[in-house]
């Protein structure tokens, strides 16, 4: 293939400083993909499987997820990478990674990975290109990413972002390999001003796809709020009512916490149909009607495969019976995969190791699977995509919800009073932990607009540009903000709202709201569900005085983000509270 001169320089930079034992310029076909896979299966990297074209493996113990704390913006100036995000000075950060990718790819190949995020006609597209030491890597921005030849040809005109990843564990002549090569030392690094990625010692996951994370979202937002528009970590769904009027929607919710279970959701109320666009990442534009579009960057799904299962997810379990990569999960007689979710007695008479190769039975003390085990898979095989999943405009945007996990205070859906109260909700985003990140599990957290780990910028700035993007077009034409939590609690920790399919009667609320049918109670904190509508009443219910303490507590955290916190929001903040006090005090 004919390589251009741009990409013929960053390749022999590269070749010169990692010296690797030889260039694969990938291409992108499936003669390629089942070169790869095979190479994998003889290293004993992959397993295959009975399902056709797919394949197990599994990572070392300490390459399991996102690594937030080796993960790093580094712009010119810390205060721009702001308090939320590790900064360190650019020259350091270049001198470091000089040293660690030293010879870092001997006796591996270097794969030249040219790809697309959007469709390839839209012009919203962004390009790159990766050059890893990881055939792992290759095979998965296959299913990820629109790459190879196609792309090369329009990079001969188009600007890329270069990336450069390596596992860090070199091969001396004769030594022999690990299923899973990768290196204690791990940094996934950002130049927003470059812009550039460098990764260095992780195999797994957004540290080594560095479509994903690292040019999906860190590196897009920079650019987005440059050239006005964003990059978000949502998910895209049409919505079809028994009047075969369609909608869509976009959501945020903080990883594993149901992005891709809402994104393919089995609706249970007769004649509404839902189809997905996207699970993941949504880039957001004001398009020439004035309303905002979304398109999906992917081009496939790195859905977590613990709780997916017929009831949670049936559409998810039928994209990945083929074409699929799992990682992390347990092996079941080496040839079928299982996890947590699914039903025991699929492994009655059967021998099953864990995800780290250990005999295990139901019952056993620890899981079979690592929580944050992943399957990725194309996004073309999805029972439900949706038609215009691949449209260069993207979907027109009738609502955006955020969402997160949390067991108390916050209800089951409410509605912003406008676009301003609307990013309020978005900056206000809390969690409790999940596994898809290293760290304490259930501990809350705060997660602006599920943004927290993704975003390349100073947070203060950002919730600004949310703002400013309402100065693109008239107010009519932008979409109603909304709030869900599926997660609250009674008082026994049991769940109040049973979800999954459930849920298509907080969408159809959401549908019905944005064409001005269905009704809502005024409260201090924005339009809630008539009463009765959702039951029990507990789930749309207001503890005044804990939403006190929850606004004092937003305060400190805003506070954070010191003169680069939009004043418009601390204003939101003040009536907020106003209203809640004047509430408080008719309950006196």
């Amino acid at each position: 293939m004919d390589v251009p001169s741009k990409i013929k320089s960053f390749i022999d930079a590269t070749v010169k400083l990692c010296k690797p034992l030889s260039v694969h310029i990938c291409d992108g076909s499936e003669k390629e993909y089942a070169y790869l896979t095979q190479e994998l299966v003889k290293k004993g990297t992959f397993v295959p499987l009975e399902r056709p074209d797919s394949f197990w493996c599994h990572s070392t113990p300490d390459d399991v997820a996102r690594l937030e704390g080796s993960t790093f913006i580094c712009s010119k100036s810390p205060e721009d990478a702001g308090p939320t995000n590790n900064w360190k000075d650019p020259q350091e950060m270049h001198a470091l990674l000089l040293t660690l990718f030293s010879g870092c790819m001997e006796g591996r190949t270097l794969y030249v990975i040219p790809f697309c995020l959007g469709p390839l006609s839209s012009p919203y597209a962004r390009f790159g290109v990766q050059l890893t030491d990881s055939a792992y890597v290759a095979c998965s921005m296959k299913i990820m990413t629109r790459m190879g030849k196609d792309v090369l040809k329009l990079l001969e005109t188009k600007d890329f972002i270069p990336c450069v990843h390596s596992v860090g564990a070199p091969l001396k002549k004769g030594e022999k390999d690990t299923p899973w090569p990768s290196n204690p030392q791990k940094y996934i690094v950002h130049f927003p001003e470059e812009p550039s990625v460098w990764s260095f010692g992780s195999g797994y996951g957004g540290n080594a796809l560095l479509s994903k994370k690292c040019v999906g979202l860190r590196i897009a937002s920079t650019l987005g709020r440059k050239e006005g528009w964003l990059a978000e970590h949502m998910l895209i769904l049409g919505i079809t009512n028994p009047q075969e009027e369609k909608k869509y929607f976009v959501a945020s919710f903080p990883s594993a916490c149901g992005k891709t279970n809402l994104a393919m959701l089995k609706p249970i109320l007769p004649g509404w149909k839902i189809e997905c666009v996207g699970d993941d990442l949504a880039w957001l534009h004001i398009g020439p009607d004035g309303r905002l579009h979304a398109i999906n960057p992917e081009f496939g799904f790195f859905g977590v495969a613990p709780g997916t299962s017929l009831k949670s997810n049936p559409n998810a379990m039928k994209t990945i019976e083929k074409n699929t990569l799992f990682v992390n999960t347990a092996l079941v007689d080496h040839k079928e995969v299982w996890w947590e979710g699914l039903d025991t007695k699929e492994l009655e008479d059967h021998s099953v190791i864990d995800w780290q190769e250990n005999p295990w039975t139901p019952g056993s003390k620890t899981p079979a699977s690592q929580p944050n085990a992943r399957f990725t898979a194309p996004l073309s095989q999805c029972p439900i995509i949706d038609p215009n999943w691949n449209n260069p405009q993207g979907v027109p945007i009738s609502a955006i919800i955020f969402g997160g996990r949390r067991s108390s205070l916050v209800p089951l859906a409410c509605q912003s009073f406008n676009w301003e109260h609307g990013v309020f909700f978005g900056a206000s985003m809390c969690s409790e932990t999940t596994a898809a990140a290293q760290g304490e599990l259930g501990k809350l957290r705060h997660d602006p607009f599920g943004m927290l780990p993704f975003c390349g910028y100073n947070m203060g700035d950002y919730f600004a540009h949310w703002l400013d993007m309402a100065k693109q077009t008239s107010p009519d034409k932008l979409p109603l903000i909304f709030s869900v939590n599926w997660f609250r609690k009674d008082h026994d920790g049991k769940f109040l709202w049973p979800g999954f399919g459930e849920n298509t009667h907080v969408l159809k609320w959401i549908f019905e709201r944005t064409s001005l049918v269905a009704k809502a109670q005024t409260s201090p904190i924005g339009y809630l569900p008539e009463k009765g509508l959702f039951q029990p009443p507990e789930l749309t219910s207001l503890d005044i005085p804990l939403y006190l303490q929850e606004m004092e507590r937003l305060q400190n955290y805003f506070s954070t983000f010191g003169k680069h916190f939009p004043h418009a929001l601390q204003e939101q903040l003040k009536n907020i509270c106003a209203s809640l006090s004047k509430e408080l005090n008719k309950q006196v």
